[in-house]
């Protein structure tokens, strides 16, 4: 009688240490010191994926851990070669593409001697163990991480296709509604392989599932459902061509979740399982069901985050693109291009979802006679607010250029401006506390004629003048102070100072907004200096000086990297290399003159080769403005601050063929005459030294005259007047081609 314990021979063959750990339902690796496989088990060949033992690869990194868990195994290794006993879990990414959870402990590998010469390391699949529950809701937290990230619904659904396939799926399709039609958004596979054309739905499709089709089902009851075996199941397909192929891969086992929120059903999470990848368990169960139900939940909320984030952003980025100009204005002399960028969302901040619209505008007004307006404004803050005050500073300071007056009166009254729209507030003795809104403003008035800039600044980043392969900040002796933060009693006359530069043929200018230069912090935390991205910046525009101005806005979009921290608007400028076409003289103002005149105009437009039918036109209002003109030079100019006039003054507007005209009038007096010529239309401007700005009246049906002005209104493309420093300055404008 045999003791226990007692082997025989046989059995003591069968219990060699090899061929106990051939049939061990465990994995065993060993390495040397160097982590050099030195042996594995056939359980490690299959748990990691290992294809033979010929492999050239002899590193413990070999068995398929992943990437991210690289520094993991390297400190292990330490740590074990020290002694230490190490235990937790790696990603590992088998040769089918699917990836497993192992739990691993490694204990170091001694020498008779006590010396440590290699690591012997024990596995076994996470999920086969007892801790399959807290290995899934790891991964659910990690999902739920990750969709927390995510704003985009695009993006959102495609992390989550990531997450789950190949790791918990062979297949993921996640279909939305749109309307009453249900849409496929996502259809992603095990990798190196896809759906040929014909069987699956592709993404965009619209989806329809038989009535008793098992997802049918799930979303009339918006319940999760799952189909433990096909082999035991009989559903209708919704295509020949699906059937077709569920058969050729061997789908055994799905899972259909409804994705539901706030009552509501956006869609639908289809997962399945299919010979395509070699699972140790090819079937889903209840525990697998419940958890789909479980990331299901996560997911449709974080659709419905990302769809009510993209309604929002897109109403507000409608709401500020109708703000700003639809289309720029063709300009003689002047080459035009704007961006505008909204900021990226605030989540990274810590202040949640936000639209990241803001209050950065540009505008580029005509003015009289060819001048254009340039501007470029921020408003402090973000969001639908900033934007409604840019809208309205917008409108109001187009409406206040077309006085044209001089830029530092335009921003004083801007600046007025800015205080009344201010939120009224008042505190407990009823007095106004109204904070207005915080506006830097660059207003600019560019003549290409004489290539003059006049400009005035309330407190914004100077302009970038390009010019002869340099990039540099234009030179501005007086910034004045933002708008709306003025002190009390002191007039916006004094704060606001206008500066006049001439542009060099061909310069460029560009305007921004501080969103350019503003970077959030990278990698490292560092936040940049304003002076770094500002020299980066004019670096990469100085090799771009002479490029075009849509070469130019794009270049400067991207010069400064990182991503951009505020809302962005670019506009860029760039003169003209030749000469416009001008023509100017002096005259006395005398009734004689108004023929000269003509004659001038005449023989310019003729130069010119403005058509005939123009120039004859232009010339008749030649002649009504020049008679106006000389007419009242007979008659003393008002004083602009006198209120009470001496005897009744003659109509601004009576024309030459009035009694008495025919007299010589002895007048000291002069009007000058200018004539510009642009690609589409000839502009007229006469100037001279009455201070009082005409306007149109009404003259009765037996009057001789009043009617100058009319004909001017009526035959112009447009009209107008504007102050000078030595008096006023009519102008007309003609197109040179048929309405």
């Amino acid at each position: 009688m045999k003791r226990w314990g007692d082997l025989s021979h046989d059995e003591a063959d069968q219990l060699a240490a090899e061929s106990v750990l051939d049939h061990a339902e465990m994995a065993v690796v060993v390495t040397d010191r160097f982590s050099n496989l030195l042996y594995w088990n056939p359980f490690a060949e299959k748990l990691f994926g290992r294809p033979s033992k010929s492999s050239r690869d002899t590193s413990m990194l070999s068995l398929g851990i992943m990437e991210k868990d690289h520094p993991l195994a390297i400190e292990l290794t330490k740590h074990v070669l020290k002694g230490g006993v190490w235990e937790g879990t790696f990603d590992v990414r088998r040769g089918d593409g699917t990836i497993v959870y192992v739990r691993a402990q490694a204990v170091p590998l001694r020498h008779p001697s006590g010396s440590v010469t290699g690591i012997v390391v024990t596995a076994r699949e996470a999920l086969r163990s007892n801790e399959r529950e807290k290995d899934r809701f790891g991964l659910l937290e990690r999902i739920g991480e990750r969709l927390a990230g995510s704003l985009y619904v695009e993006e959102t659904l495609k992390r989550v296709a990531e997450m789950l396939v190949p790791q918990f799926a062979d297949h993921c399709f996640i279909e939305l509604m749109e309307g009453d039609r249900l849409v496929r958004r996502v259809s992603q596979h095990v990798q190196g392989w896809s759906p040929p054309p014909g069987t699956w739905k592709p993404i965009g499709a619209e989806i329809r599932y038989p009535a008793s089709h098992y997802a049918d089902t799930a979303l009339r009851r918006q319940e999760t459902l799952l189909v433990e075996d096909f082999a035991t199941s009989n559903f209708p397909s919704p295509s020949e061509g699906s059937a077709k192929l569920c058969g050729e891969v061997g789908m055994t086992s799905a899972i259909v979740a409804p994705l539901c929120v706030r009552g509501e059903t956006l869609g639908l999470m289809y997962l399945g399982l299919s010979n395509l990848t070699d699972r140790r368990s090819p079937h889903y169960d209840a525990f697998d069901r419940d958890f789909v139900g479980a990331i299901a939940t996560r997911v449709a909320l974080a659709i419905d985050n990302a769809l009510l984030f993209e309604e929002e952003r897109h109403t507000a980025e409608s709401f500020q693109k109708h703000l700003l100009p639809r289309a720029l204005p063709q300009l003689d002399g002047l080459e035009i291009a704007v961006r505008y960028y909204p900021a990226a969302p605030l989540a990274s901040h810590g202040q949640g979802i936000q639209t990241q619209v803001g209050g950065d505008w540009y505008d580029v007004i005509p003015l009289s006679a060819g001048r254009v307006g340039i501007v470029i404004g921020d408003v402090e803050g973000r969001g639908a607010k900033a934007a409604a005050i840019m809208g309205q500073l917008r409108a109001a300071l187009r409406a206040f250029a077309q006085d044209d007056k001089s830029p530092a009166d335009i921003l004083a009254r801007l600046d007025e401006w800015t205080r009344i729209i201010a939120d009224p507030e008042k505190d407990d003795s009823g007095a106004d506390i109204s904070v207005p809104p915080i506006v830097t403003c660059q207003y600019l008035v560019y003549d290409a004629w004489s290539r003059q800039l006049s400009f005035a600044n309330a407190g914004h980043a100077p302009p970038l003048l390009l010019v002869d392969g340099q990039c540099v900040e234009l030179d501005i002796e007086e910034v004045g102070q933002p708008l709306g933060v003025r002190a009390k009693g002191l007039h916006a006359d004094l704060v606001y100072k206008e500066e006049t530069r001439t542009l060099p043929p061909g310069a460029a200018l560009l305007l921004y907004t501080d969103g350019l230069v503003d970077r959030r912090p990278g990698r490292d935390g560092r936040m940049p200096t304003d002076a770094e991205t500002l020299g980066v910046l004019c670096e990469k525009l100085a090799k771009m000086a002479d490029a075009e101005v849509e070469r130019v806005a794009d270049a400067a979009t991207v010069a400064v990297p990182g991503e951009i921290d505020d809302d962005m608007a670019i506009l860029v400028v760039r003169s003209s290399q030749s000469d416009l076409d001008v023509e100017e003289r002096t005259f006395p103002a005398q009734p004689i003159m108004v023929g000269e005149a003509r004659r001038m105009a005449s023989e310019a437009f003729g130069g010119w080769n403005v058509p005939e039918e123009r120039a004859e036109l232009a010339c008749l209002l030649v002649s009504e403005v020049v008679t106006n003109v000389v007419l009242h030079a007979a008659h003393g100019s008002v004083p602009r601050r006198e209120l009470v006039v001496e005897g009744p003054p003659l109509p601004f507007e009576e024309s030459w063929d009035v009694p008495g005209f025919e007299d010589e009038v002895v007048s000291d007096k002069e009007f000058t005459l200018r004539l510009r010529r642009g690609e589409e239309s000839v502009w007229v401007e006469v100037f001279d030294q009455d201070l009082r700005l005409p306007r149109i009246r009404s003259a009765g049906e037996n009057d001789e005259g009043g009617r100058g002005l009319y004909l001017v209104d009526q035959l112009a493309r447009r009209w107008g007047s504007r102050p000078t420093r030595e008096g006023k300055a009519v102008w007309f404008e003609i197109p040179t081609r048929s309405r």
